[in-house]
């Protein structure tokens, strides 16, 4: 009987020793933060400005949305990146400025808000700008990226200076 008992005391221990060992814990990995957010809106923008709509499009998860500023709602990632050719070309540029950001407690989900400018050149080839504000929803995806998956802008008044 004691020898069963030893036994059974001995893969009780080993058991716990490897399931502490294979399953990690909640804080093996940093939880992103607001700071996180605003980061990766400068990476988001840096991409835009270097690859065009395609690095723009990097940083969109696949069921993403787009709700642009005085047009139907736009779903899925390849259905936004068809709007965003324009991106590509040189006489084109959008800057953006995050504001404000927050982040779920379970560190998943988060939005930022800013403001923004796209600067152009109008038919006569002469530079343009307009301006606006934006907010974008963030979610935390399986491989550990985040992605926007909402994301809405409006058109505002030039800011005064």
């Amino acid at each position: 009987m004691k020898s069963r008992l030893l036994v059974f005391m001995a893969i009780f221990v080993v058991a716990a020793i490897v399931l502490s060992i294979a399953r990690p814990t909640v804080s093996a990995s940093p939880k992103a933060t607001a700071e996180t957010l605003k980061q990766l809106e400068g990476e988001f923008m840096k991409a835009a400005a270097d690859k065009g709509s395609q690095g723009y499009m990097s940083y969109y998860a696949e069921d993403s949305v787009e709700l642009p500023n005085g047009a139907p709602i736009i779903a899925g990632k390849t259905n936004i990146a068809q709007g965003m050719g324009f991106l590509d070309s040189k006489d084109n540029r959008l800057q953006w400025t995050p504001v404000g950001a927050d982040i779920s407690t379970a560190g998943d989900f988060g939005y930022t808000y800013g403001t923004f400018e796209f600067h152009s050149k109008d038919k006569d080839g002469k530079p343009r700008v307009d301006y606006g504000k934006y907010t974008s929803i963030w979610k935390l995806q399986s491989d550990g990226t985040w992605k926007v998956v909402l994301d809405m802008g409006n058109a505002s008044p030039e800011p005064k200076k």
